[in-house]
């Protein structure tokens, strides 16, 4: 019996005033009373034990149900992953077959120049013996008379025959620099087998800076342009496509020039007949390292890049060019190349100024 209920009975036993009848009835409905505290005891503790074990599984619910949402936000998120991989290498595959083609026409035009190259810079070469034979013909038929009456003609005659000569180094010097040329735009057009080969960074930029000026120099609307080459001669290899990576610095050069072409027909057409246009195409090359990164910057003094198309020149397709003259691909490529090798490319740009940025990861 609860205590305190057997208080209560021990009080009415031994209290002599009530009545026995009575004292019998008020401990019946003690008991009774007690029996229903014991059942309600009972109940609640069962109650509680029911309460306990429900919090318990409610947590365990809550853990699992995270560890699933965690589950699947991990499986989203490898999903998103694969996807942009998949797109990512669907444009690869996309741009490596325009490229392809490109590659194709760029060799086939190479070749067939470099052949007329060959003939003019051997026989350039042959010619100038022929010169040196011809000097000692000379100089025998002056040794047989003492006073020639001829002499005043041999005199002349070895004097044309230095000006030919000088002509003829001329023509074999930029015979040599045309075939220069020529071997780099093979070299740029060849197929590689697309793994990345350490490679001479400076001499990269070099060559290929250096081809797309002689390139631009060769087209229709050609530009004098002056260059800051600004390399860090501490710089090594990196490892790099190189027949990929080349085309990058050809698409950078090539947009450089052709903006500064731009601002410059846009001031001559401005100046007036008596305003000297004080305008200098100029473009500046850096490289350097930083935080164990390496760094490419290509400038140029162009008319800038206006602020509401900066988010979309690295679209496939959008171009600025008018008519047929540009294809809007450049830069996309560009863009992809420099992923491709794990880097990232930004652009900086004001009136007047215009610079890409490379970084790719030490």
């Amino acid at each position: 019996m609860d205590k305190n209920l057997q208080s209560v009975a021990d009080f009415i036993q031994q209290n002599s005033n009530i009545p026995d009848e009575q004292k019998e009835s008020v401990l019946k409905s003690l008991k009774a009373a007690d029996k229903e505290l014991q059942i309600l005891s009972f109940k609640l503790d069962r109650t509680e034990k029911v309460k306990r074990t429900t919090a318990i599984l409610l947590e365990e619910t809550i853990e699992e149900l995270e560890l699933k949402r965690k589950a699947v936000e991990e499986t989203n998120e490898a999903l998103q992953k694969s996807l942009k991989d998949l797109k990512a290498a669907q444009n690869q595959l996309v741009q490596q077959e325009k490229l392809a083609s490109l590659g194709q026409l760029t060799a086939g035009i190479a070749h067939e120049i470099k052949n007329p190259l060959n003939f003019v810079n051997n026989f350039s070469e042959l010619s100038i013996e022929l010169i040196e034979e011809a000097r000692d013909e000379i100089k025998s038929v002056g040794a047989l008379h003492d006073t020639p009456p001829q002499g005043d003609l041999l005199v002349e005659l070895n004097d044309i025959l230095n000006d030919v000569e000088m002509n003829l180094q001329k023509i074999h010097e930029h015979g040599s620099r045309a075939d220069g040329i020529v071997t780099s735009m093979l070299e740029h057009s060849r197929g590689g087998s697309g793994e990345m080969v350490a490679t001479p960074f400076n001499q990269l930029i070099k060559e290929y800076v250096n081809l797309a000026f002689h390139g631009m120099r060769a087209s229709k609307q050609p530009i004098n342009v002056d260059f800051d080459m600004q390399l860090d001669e501490s710089l090594g290899t990196v490892p790099l496509v190189v027949e990929d990576f080349s085309r990058v610095i050809v698409n950078l050069c090539n947009n450089a020039f052709d903006a500064m072409r731009e601002r410059l027909s846009a001031d001559n057409r401005q100046q007036s007949d008596k305003t000297e246009n004080h305008y200098e195409p100029r473009l500046t090359v850096k490289t350097y390292s930083k935080d164990s990164n390496i760094i490419l910057e290509i400038e140029d003094n162009g008319p800038g890049i206006p602020e509401e198309m900066k988010d979309k020149i690295m679209q496939p397709f959008f171009t600025t060019k008018k008519g047929t003259e540009g294809t809007g691909l450049g830069l996309s490529i560009t863009n992809d190349i420099i992923k491709a090798h794990g880097g990232t490319i930004e652009v900086y740009s004001k009136p007047g100024q215009t610079i890409f940025k490379i970084k790719l990861f030490g």
